[in-house]
């Protein structure tokens, strides 16, 4: 069963309070997505730590109703960062 990215966000968000959260359809099918989540909770976490911590807020999801998720986590610093070596 499709799952559509705002209720991949809502469960995020449920999960990490405060996390700034952006999620698209990479292939408008409902089941490929690449999600960005922001959060000051990634601070002094390993990658695999960090995607963790998103993939157990999507629980079954990520077993039944997502095939793919693209994920970016970052930190405010880290963002911030980003953010300005893009302008």
């Amino acid at each position: 069963m499709p799952i559509d990215a705002n209720t991949i966000k809502d469960r995020i968000a449920a999960a990490l309070p405060g996390a700034e959260i952006t999620v698209a359809d990479q292939t408008g099918g409902g089941d490929h997505y690449a999600a960005r989540v922001v959060f000051g909770g990634f601070e002094g976490r390993m990658l695999i730590e960090r995607h963790r911590l998103v993939y157990g807020a999507l629980g079954d999801a990520m077993r039944a109703d997502i095939h793919a998720l693209a994920l970016e986590t970052l930190t405010p610093a880290e963002a911030e960062a980003r953010g300005s070596a893009r302008r």
